[in-house]
């Protein structure tokens, strides 16, 4: 976790951070800033730090030396869903519920706001419970209650649709599209058959 991400998440200003760990204001901004690597802080910087924060000194600096959060790059929506359905096929049902839930990967994009990617994510899990008769995991209860404003379409249904300058295949995907997903206003009417 980043230190940006976790002011945000415990609802600390970085003038607060300052404060209270008594590392230089314009330090702190520039590690959230990204000019200053908190790698590259001394030892006492951190520390003062992940103390105000709450976090060990290594998860600061590994989700540094990763690239960070703040680093990673958002792939397009229908990228992002063949990767999970890749894991899926790759991890089987089980095991990518458990991963999952201990990586507690859904309040993470939660979090980032990165509301498709979560709620895509979320629906996956609710179906591949519901597959396997299993009880919903009650820990995203709050997420469920969101869906996104517009349905989201597959690419290739938009791209039929206005070649056929119809609304004929969203009307079609949108009927069959899994219940799970669908909740979200997110079709997604296949995700056994990836290749």
């Amino acid at each position: 976790m980043t230190v940006q991400e976790r002011l945000a998440e415990r609802n600390i200003t970085k003038y607060r951070l300052s404060k209270e760990s008594g590392v230089p204001h314009t330090t702190i901004q520039d590690i959230c800033g990204g000019k200053t690597r908190i790698e590259k802080c001394t030892t006492e910087v951190v520390y003062r730090i992940a103390k105000v924060l709450d976090l060990p000194m290594e998860e600061l600096v590994e989700t540094a030396l990763k690239g960070g959060a703040n680093m990673e790059r958002r792939c397009q929506f229908d990228v992002y869903k063949s990767n999970v359905c890749h894991m899926v096929k790759d991890m089987g049902d089980l095991d990518f519920i458990i991963h999952i839930l201990e990586t507690d990967e859904i309040r993470r994009l939660f979090h980032k706001r990165w509301y498709p990617e979560c709620l895509y994510l979320l629906a996956m899990l609710d179906y591949l419970s519901r597959e396997n008769d299993l009880p919903l995991c009650e820990d995203y209860n709050d997420i469920r209650a969101y869906k996104m404003k517009n349905p989201m379409y597959p690419g290739s249904v938009i791209a039929i649709s206005n070649a056929e300058k119809s609304d004929r295949i969203r009307k079609e995907s949108w009927n069959s599209s899994i219940p799970e997903f669908r909740r979200f206003n997110i079709v997604e009417c296949e995700v056994r058959n990836v290749y």
